[in-house]
């Protein structure tokens, strides 16, 4: 492994996306969105994606310039059409203009079609928990998670992510896909070379394999379950805005690189003052975290956390000691510039 200074590696990620044409807004979210997701910890959907939209801006799938439109709906909603942008600049514009009208109105939801893959949910929910607003994200994604009773796939790992403010630490984070694991951390272990446990993933013929190389679709998190929740993100993203079902989108990284992929996003904030007063809500949320922290320990863990907690942690950490990445995919780093040298830690 190597470690990376993560105000280093961020400074050589804008100068190469620059010097590429993309515009300054999509270069500041995706950069900003890659940058916090490894920092706490989530690595599947963190830096490790970058060589990826160096190719996808290379070849045309992504937009470097894109001409995103916003059309309001209703007083409380609105479609945004992302013309093939980042999907962390649209997503953006999205859950900010979803957080302008629950300011007004009280709740607001805004979809998003014609995009590309957004990193982490987290990033756009994030967002609304520090505007005071309780924040939701989903997006779809191409078809990689087997169907309850099926051998085949139909919908994506399709992420559910929900935020919201505390008083005396950083927001509640619950971000997760609706399979068991996402495809990127397969990925990450045929990287390696390294076996999976059985229980994650399907060959084609639907049975279980520890062979990442083998692995062709997902196990949905709590078997019919998380596949019913998956459909339910399909409804968000694709049906509200006239998108593509998961099963039609095309996939990450086994299409052509220059296809577009239309993927859709859906976005929802709650202005916490339109229903009670916003530090009375973070004192509770502050309440209700601390007493789950506190309660007896079962034999054989070591503590109880809440959703975000291992992220939080993982942040103080690499802040200080950089982001760690195995040293092949350093070198996708390298191919695209000798100069991310700079950001290894010595």
């Amino acid at each position: 492994m190597v470690y990376l200074n993560s105000q280093k590696l961020a400074e050589l990620m804008i100068t190469v996306l620059r010097e590429k044409g993309v515009n300054e807004d999509s270069i500041y979210h995706v950069v900003t969105s890659l940058m916090q997701t490894s920092l706490r910890g989530v690595d599947s959907h963190g830096i490790n994606l970058y060589p990826h939209y160096c190719r996808a801006i290379d070849s045309g799938r992504i937009s470097k310039s894109p001409s995103i439109n916003t059309e309001k709906m209703a007083p409380s909603s609105a479609i945004v059409d992302a013309d093939h942008a980042f999907g962390h600049h649209a997503g953006v514009l999205a859950i900010d203009y979803a957080i302008k009208l629950a300011q007004k109105t009280g709740i607001a939801a805004v979809g998003v079609k014609n995009s590309t893959h957004f990193g982490a949910a987290a990033y756009f929910a994030l967002r609304a928990a520090e505007n005071n607003c309780i924040g939701f994200a989903f997006t779809n994604a191409d078809a990689l998670v087997k169907v309850y009773g099926s051998r085949d796939t139909f919908f994506g790992t399709n992420p559910i992510c929900c935020c919201a403010p505390m008083k005396n630490e950083e927001p509640y984070c619950l971000d997760m896909a609706t399979s068991l694991v996402s495809w990127n951390k397969i990925k990450n272990y045929h990287r390696l070379n390294k076996k999976i446990p059985a229980h994650w993933a399907f060959d084609a013929n639907g049975h279980s394999v520890t062979d990442p190389h083998s692995a062709k679709s997902l196990a949905p998190i709590g078997d019919y379950k998380g596949y019913g929740l998956g459909m339910m993100v399909d409804i968000l993203c694709a049906l509200l805005v006239n998108g593509l079902n998961s099963k039609d989108i095309l996939p990450m990284y086994d299409a052509p690189i220059e296809a577009k992929r239309y993927i859709s996003h859906f976005f929802m904030a709650i202005d916490i003052s339109k229903f009670v007063d916003i530090e009375f809500f973070k004192q509770n949320l502050q309440n209700m975290a601390d007493r789950l922290r506190q309660l007896p320990l079962a034999d054989d863990a070591e503590d109880v956390l809440v959703a975000g907690d291992p992220e939080k942690k993982t942040f103080q950490i690499r802040i200080k000691e950089g982001i760690p990445m195995d040293e092949e995919k350093f070198e996708e780093y390298l191919n695209i510039s000798k100069a991310f040298e700079q950001a290894l830690v010595v």
